[in-house]
């Protein structure tokens, strides 16, 4: 209990309860915090360090289970002749949120979390981990994506999959390519934004609850993400969601529009990072 104790006075206990609002807030910087430096545009080191691998294993399998969750909740929904005998645009919207909610608490201290080329696009943006990480990433994502949805077509078999679309993504009839570009764009800021203020160091060091539910609200915006921008281009907001579920599906739908499902979301991603760093953390500002 002694060592529990000390901890509780070094962490919880080390800062006042009630912080300063405003710039008075700034001025306490140097004293609880030091800006860590920017990682490495290359690390040789890391190609031959375990941990490595082993996070981009958990990329993997992350996005595995949330394309296989995910696509199943929206070929169940697309299935039953009406929505009201099923869970509707709401429980998909829940069920890729839930699924990111569980997966980042899960792979947080391992990888990070990403299971989104678009955030880690964003998180390399800003200096979070090397080129090197962020490509093995994107790449171990995308295979995810892809071994996901196909163990779903598996489930469902060849013709049942392509009828019901394979939730593949795509602009819906009613909205223009520039409407479904715009919604991937603002639904993937909201996202990386989310991701930066959730897993901010600086808040980190002051509050020692906040990577514990830094999961809840990715988790949340994801929702309400998708409750937006379902009815605009199913939602995308992840690469490689589209382009898992795009591949296996293989028919011009999934691939008319695909370029946005990547364009937009490192827009938003790029545009998330750039607000971050430069408006709520003034980095190139600090001395």
């Amino acid at each position: 209990m002694e060592g529990k104790e000390e901890d509780v006075r070094l962490g919880a206990n080390k800062y006042r309860e009630t912080q300063p609002i405003g710039t008075a807030a700034q001025s306490q910087d140097d004293k609880d915090y030091t800006e860590p430096p920017p990682a490495p545009l290359f690390e040789p080191t890391e190609l031959t360090s375990w941990s490595f691998y082993r996070a981009g294993i958990a990329e993997f399998i992350a996005t595995f289970l949330f394309l296989y969750i995910s696509i199943l909740t929206v070929m169940g929904v697309v299935k039953a002749p009406t929505k009201c005998s099923t869970v509707g645009i709401q429980g998909i919207a829940w069920a890729f949120g839930g699924m990111i909610f569980a997966l980042v608490y899960c792979t947080a201290g391992i990888s990070g979390g990403h299971i989104n080329p678009a955030v880690t696009f964003g998180l390399f943006l800003a200096r979070k981990l090397s080129l090197t990480r962020a490509l093995y990433y994107m790449v171990m994502q995308c295979l995810g994506a892809i071994c996901g949805a196909g163990v779903v077509k598996g489930f469902e078999g060849r013709h049942q999959y392509t009828l019901l679309g394979g939730g593949a993504n795509s602009v819906n009839p009613g909205y223009t390519k520039g409407d479904g570009l715009g919604a991937e764009i603002v639904g993937t800021f909201v996202l990386v934004y989310t991701v930066f203020s959730a897993t901010d160091a600086k808040r980190n060091a002051r509050d020692s609850h906040v990577p514990i539910l830094a999961p809840l609200p990715i988790g949340f915006a994801v929702f309400l993400v998708h409750l937006a921008t379902i009815p605009i281009t199913g939602t995308g907001i992840n690469p490689a969601r589209s382009l898992g579920a795009a591949i296996i599906f293989n028919k011009d739908k999934g691939w008319d529009d695909h370029w946005i499902f990547w364009v937009g979301p490192f827009i938003g991603a790029a545009l998330a990072a750039l607000y971050h760093q430069v408006v709520i953390r003034a980095i190139p500002f600090k001395k």
